[in-house]
């Protein structure tokens, strides 16, 4: 049985509506797929969550789309962030997928002392999450920020958010750290070759961090941040929903 394709669209959904898909969805459906008029579709419009759908016309160029019943609202997403250095671009590109399948709610690039990689072209990195999305069947995308440097991020930061920092140098296991650490919370991955001494100074000092060690091994930074996601959805998120019930 032929999956029926799932896509993230640009305009807020109704029933009835009739739209037009960009051109590399039109491209993806009639040419790819080889999909014509009547063929079934599931839409999403990251606000009000997935709909059903059928292709209306199709031309050379363009596929138009008719919006029918809504079947399902978009999901809640816990409230967790995932600040990470860039790296080299494929692997910083994986790190957003990962992230976007496991399902963040935002997603920050914080440049470093040592971050050697910091321009990133945001375009394909938001196109590299919609694609996760769609395929893994979550119906809300993470916010992608533009990059900050790890000393503004801090000057400003939220003291009521935890900020995980996942230190190559050790702290705290990750499951002691974790279980005090409900939503909101954020996961911090530093670059390859580390955070600076001034920088790790700096997090150890500010009242929001925590130090958490992911294991024995140095990680790297894509294995980190996904791993460091994981564990905190295993671990504070049953902890956060047990004491929002009782």
């Amino acid at each position: 049985m032929r999956q029926i394709p799932r896509l993230f669209v640009d305009t807020r959904l109704v029933t009835g509506a009739r739209l037009a898909l960009s051109p590399a969805q039109a491209h993806q459906l009639a040419t790819v797929l080889r999909l014509d008029v009547g063929a079934e579709l599931r839409l999403l419009d990251n606000l009000t969550g997935e709909w059903a759908g059928r292709i209306a016309s199709v031309s050379r160029r363009a596929v138009a789309v008719e919006v029918g019943a809504q079947i399902r609202g978009r999901e809640q997403v816990p409230d967790l962030w995932l600040l990470a250095a860039p790296i080299r671009p494929e692997r910083f590109a994986l790190t957003v997928e990962k992230a976007t399948e496991l399902g963040v709610a935002r997603i920050l690039p914080v440049i470093t002392a040592r971050t050697q990689h910091g321009r990133q072209n945001l375009a394909r990195l938001r196109a590299h999450m919609i694609e996760a999305a769609e395929q893994c069947g979550r119906t809300a995308l993470p916010e992608l920020a533009g990059p900050v440097r790890l000393p503004d991020l801090l000057s400003h930061w939220d003291p009521l958010r935890a900020l995980l920092f996942a230190d190559e140098e050790g702290g705290a296991p990750a499951a002691t750290a974790m279980a005090g650490a409900p939503p909101p919370a954020a996961l911090l991955i530093g670059p390859e070759g580390g955070f600076d001494a001034l920088e790790r100074a700096a997090l150890l000092s500010h009242p929001a961090t925590r130090r958490i060690a992911l294991g024995p091994r140095i990680l790297r930074a894509d294995t980190a941040a996904v791993a460091a996601i994981a564990l905190w959805q295993a671990i504070a998120l049953p902890l956060a929903s047990g004491a929002a019930q009782s």
